[in-house]
């Protein structure tokens, strides 16, 4: 194998069996993710590993690194493929088998192991495969290591080591659910729907629900890797409206969905409702603040604004930060303030001790929720929701704006918000209180309503979001009479995807 990717071979040739294929495309801003065959081949994904190994001698660290895969039909080729990379740098590889991302995450620490690969696509699509991969746990890689792992990868400077040991390990996924399983004790009777979508989560969720006390009616947990009826992703629509069907078919108290490798949860409430993963997230920390005093919370930028005006976090000294959109960055700066927990609004859950490992962890999120429920004994889920302040927020909406172009109007556009928030300017008669700008320009106005403009991590597109503590009305105004107007002065923008 030529350790020098090539990039433009094509399947069904000679050279495709011979020399290592890499799209450099692949090397997201904290994932590493292909269409396996059109993007990448074994031999490339062998010299994935072969970098990766690399990269764990060049941080000086124990080179031992925790290895799994999810359930689809060639992730078993793919993971062996990486773990021959990875014996080649000088690795002992610690191969766990089938499991979700979080047990992966747990076994760093089970198996007192620094590094892990999970080889996994998440939700995405059949044909799609990927790595999340971490040197430091419960931290997985974030811009600065990806890009130094493509770096070493696509320039061929992996370099070959002896001392690459291979060791199957078992026993990993039987603790991780007894771990995951011991943060929730249910004395109340609950009938749960356990949504997996007959992704990788349907061999672990629905026997740890169990465990926590739960009465479970499965949906879709058969593993089938063909993923016959749509993709184990509890933010897609069609997954939802099964979740909230089979509620109100069953009588069941809430719906909890799983994501194909297990680190995120969707929710259903009792009367077949969605609730967003940022609105659990403050009813979770509305809960949580009420035990832990002066707790501190971190969200993305995607989230609700309640954070930062609700009354019962301020009665119980709660402190929230808002942060990059980005599981890898909520993560990181979860462990980094030694925050209680942090909420990502596309579900990924992070808790630290005394709750969790500081990981993104869909089981252990579940266990949340239920421990919030069963500390509530007289309230339904759907009670606990209505008890939050209203906020009326929009839909994500994505305009077109290329790649090459989109970071440099992302600039222009939070410069003119942190000038109009400096020369004490309005939007729609409402004063500028604050720009967060970790990740593009979060406007936070006088009254709790914010817009956002930032920049897709992985399309070629800028992401709008706008809340409104007022009415839905005035969020289709800052929508219509704020952003869409400023964002059209820019013509590298081009036309809005949705309405609202």
């Amino acid at each position: 194998m030529s350790l020098l990717p090539r990039t433009d071979l094509v399947p069904n040739s000679f050279a495709f069996e011979t020399e290592a294929f890499v799209k450099t495309t692949g090397f997201r801003e904290y994932d590493a993710r292909w269409i396996f065959g059109q993007e990448i081949n074994l031999l490339g994904i062998q010299a994935l590993g072969l970098g990766l190994g690399t990269y764990i001698h060049e941080q000086g660290i124990k080179p031992r690194i925790v290895v799994g895969h999810d359930y689809r039909s060639y992730s078993t080729n793919i993971k062996n493929a990486l773990i021959i990379g990875l014996l080649q740098s000088g690795v002992e590889v610690l191969d766990i088998g089938l499991c979700l991302s979080p047990i992966a995450y747990f076994a760093q620490f089970d198996l007192d192991a620094p590094a892990v690969a999970m080889v996994t696509a998440s939700h995405n699509e059949n044909g799609w495969t990927g790595v999340k991969m971490g040197t430091q746990a419960p931290l997985t890689f974030g811009p600065d290591e990806i890009g130094r792992l493509k770096e070493i990868v696509m320039s061929g400077s992996g370099i070959e080591r002896a001392g690459g040991v291979l060791k199957r390990v078992t026993g990993v996924q039987e603790r991780y659910l007894a771990d995951a399983s011991s943060k929730a004790k249910l004395t109340r009777p609950l009938k749960v729907i356990c949504a997996c979508g007959n992704g990788t989560a349907g061999a672990f969720a629905p026997q740890a629900l169990r465990a926590m006390g739960a009465e479970v009616i499965e949906m879709d947990c058969e593993l089938d890797n063909t993923f016959p009826k749509y993709n184990p992703n509890p933010e897609d629509h069609h997954m939802l409206q099964e979740m909230a069907k089979a509620v109100k078919e069953y009588g069941a108290d809430l719906a909890l969905g799983f994501d194909g490798d297990g680190d995120r949860c969707g929710v259903v409430d009792d009367t077949g409702e969605e609730i967003f993963a940022d609105k659990i997230g403050l009813m979770l920390a509305r809960d949580l603040s009420a035990i832990h005093k002066d707790a501190t919370f971190v969200v993305d930028v995607k989230s609700t604004g309640l954070y930062a005006t609700d009354a019962v976090l301020k009665a119980n000294g709660a402190n929230t930060v808002y942060w990059k959109t980005g599981h890898s960055y909520i993560k990181r700066k979860t462990s980094e303030l030694k925050a209680l927990a942090g909420f990502e609004k596309s579900g990924h859950f992070f808790f630290n001790d005394p709750i969790g490992l500081g990981y993104d962890d869909g089981i252990v999120a579940a266990a949340a929720v239920l421990a919030m429920l069963e500390r509530n004994p007289d309230k339904r889920l759907s009670e606990l929701k209505a008890a939050l302040p209203v906020a009326y927020t929009s839909l994500t909406m994505s305009p077109h704006c290329a790649d090459e172009l989109k970071y440099g109007v992302l600039d222009r556009i939070v410069a003119e918000y942190v000038a109009l928030h400096a020369a004490g300017g309005e939007i729609l008669g409402r004063k500028i209180t604050e720009v967060i700008t970790v990740n593009g320009a979060r406007v936070h106005l006088e009254d709790g309503s914010w817009v956002l403009v930032r920049a897709s991590s992985n399309k070629p597109e800028l992401v709008v979001v706008v809340e409104s503590l007022n009415s839905a009305d005035d969020m289709r105004d800052l929508f219509r009479k704020e952003v869409k107007p400023r964002l059209a002065n820019h013509p590298e923008v081009g036309a809005f995807n949705q309405e609202i």
